[in-house]
C-alpha cells in the first residue's frame, strides 16, 4: 500500500507572516510574541534565533505547545547577522503558503499594532509598506540626539546616492507582499548588517515595486540590549555607494 504524506501548510485566511530575528532577547521574546498573536488580525510569527546563549530559543519552544500552528521556531548554530536571518525566513516563507512577510524587531521599537496598518495598506495598494519614522517628520521616542541624527542623516544621505524617494531607507518595520520577494534573488543579497535594510529597498526600487510608507512611532528598546556597532554603521556608509555602481554596472 502506498504511503501518503500529509503536508500541514498555514490556511489562506492567515496570510501574514511576521519574521523576528532574535539573539539574546530572553527579556522581550516572550511579551512580543503575545503581543503580536492577540492582534485581532491573524498573523503567525516566525523566530530567527542565532544560538542566543540566553535561552531565547528555549522560551519559544515552550511557547510552541500553547501556540501550536501559529508560532515557528528556525534555529541556526552561530550569530550570522540581521541580513542573513531575514533571507532564511523569507525563503521559509515563500516555501509555504503566506501572501505578506514582515520584518519586525525583537524588543517593541516597532509597535506590534501597527502590523495591522502595514498590512491594510499593502493590500489596498498591492505594495511594499515600510513603517516609517520620518515620511511625516521625525517620529522617534527615548533616542538621544546623536542617534536621531545618525539615523536621519543616514536617509538622506542614501536618498541622495540611491536616487529613492523613500523617507525612512534604513527602517526595519516593512510589510513585503509575496510577488515582491519573489521577484528579488535572495541569493544576491550581500549583506548582513543594518544595510541589508537599505538593500532590500532598493532591489525592490529597481524592479519598480511599488513601496509605499506608513507613519509609526519608534520607541528605543527598553529591555536588553542594542545590536548596533561601528562595524555595521560602516557597512551601510560603503554599501550604499557599492549598491548605486552595480546598479550603473548593470551588474545589481
Amino acid at each position: 500500500m502506498k504511503k501518503v504524506t500529509f503536508v500541514i501548510k498555514p490556511n489562506k485566511m492567515n496570510s501574514g507572516l511576521v519574521i523576528i530575528p532574535t539573539y539574546n532577547e530572553i527579556e522581550n521574546i516572550t511579551l512580543i510574541v503575545e503581543a503580536v498573536l492577540a492582534l485581532p488580525e491573524t498573523f503567525h510569527v516566525l523566530i530567527v534565533d542565532d544560538n542566543s546563549p540566553d535561552g531565547t530559543a528555549e522560551a519559544i519552544e515552550k511557547m510552541q505547545q500553547k501556540y501550536a500552528g501559529k508560532l515557528f521556531l528556525e534555529k541556526r548554530a552561530g550569530k550570522e547577522g540581521l541580513g542573513t536571518a531575514y533571507v532564511h525566513g523569507f525563503k521559509w516563507a515563500l516555501e509555504r503558503d503566506y501572501e505578506y512577510i514582515f520584518e519586525m524587531d525583537a524588543d517593541f521599537s516597532h509597535n506590534p499594532e501597527d502590523l495591522v496598518r502595514l498590512l491594510q495598506v499593502s493590500k489596498t495598494q498591492n505594495a511594499m509598506t515600510i513603517g516609517s519614522r520620518y515620511v511625516t517628520g521625525v517620529n522617534v521616542v527615548n533616542w538621544p540626539l546623536n542617534r536621531v541624527l545618525l539615523s536621519y542623516g543616514a536617509s538622506v544621505y542614501v536618498r541622495f546616492i540611491t536616487g529613492m524617494k523613500i523617507k525612512d531607507t534604513t527602517a526595519g518595520f516593512v510589510c513585503f507582499p509575496r510577488y515582491v520577494l519573489e521577484g528579488i534573488d535572495l541569493d544576491r543579497i550581500r549583506f548582513v548588517g543594518y544595510a541589508f535594510q537599505i538593500e532590500m529597498k532598493y532591489r525592490a526600487f529597481v524592479e519598480k515595486f511599488p513601496i509605499a510608507e506608513v507613519p509609526i512611532i519608534f520607541t528605543d528598546r527598553t529591555r536588553g540590549e542594542s545590536k548596533m556597532s561601528k562595524g555595521i554603521i560602516k557597512e551601510a556608509i560603503f554599501g550604499v555607494v557599492n549598491l548605486r555602481i552595480k546598479k550603473l554596472l548593470n551588474t545589481l
